[in-house]
């Protein structure tokens, strides 16, 4: 079976949250502040691979979402970025806001990329929220949502074979 169009729903990975955290050491009674910043959400991307044919794939699994960030740590220690995710699809195809069928992209080359949805950023700890007035702040940021979308897939597909001649001549 041929598949020419699909709709799918993408939605990048939320940011983590930062860091609420405190230094506590045996000989320091007032430590100060030591959140650390959380890691930013996966991107969404699509790539362009010669060797898929159809949108047959994107028949069966409709909903792709990214990894999110994590959460900062203690003594500083930042969160891991969110893996992004790359979903291949055939050369040829044009990717479309589903709902006000924009184009966001037309992906003709093989190997070429797209971001279709940004990741989150990651919230900031405790830690970069002190001054000279503030000197233990008892709060972090959290991290932003990534963005979602539904995305339409259109192939468009150029004919190996034309047949040339007049109408009703049996070719």
């Amino acid at each position: 079976m041929f598949i020419d169009t699909a709709n799918i729903y993408v939605k990048s990975g939320n940011g983590g949250n930062g860091a609420v955290s405190f230094r506590r050491e045996k000989y320091v009674p007032k430590g100060g502040p030591d959140g650390g910043d959380a890691g930013r959400g996966g991107d969404v991307i699509f790539e362009a691979d010669s060797d898929i044919r159809t949108l047959m794939d994107f028949r069966y699994k409709r909903k792709y979402v990214a990894e999110n960030g994590e959460d900062g740590g203690t003594n500083n220690c930042h969160g891991r970025d969110g893996s992004s995710l790359i979903i291949k699809i055939p050369k040829g195809t044009l990717v479309k806001d589903a709902e006000s069928q924009r184009i966001i992209a037309d992906l003709t080359e093989d190997g070429q990329k797209v971001i279709v949805a940004r990741g989150g950023r990651g919230g900031r700890g405790n830690t970069r929220f002190k001054n000279s007035t503030r000197q233990a702040p008892n709060f972090a940021e959290p991290g932003q949502e990534g963005e979602e979308m539904n995305i339409g897939l259109e192939l468009k597909l150029l004919a190996d074979v034309g047949l040339i001649g007049f109408p009703n001549v049996g070719k």
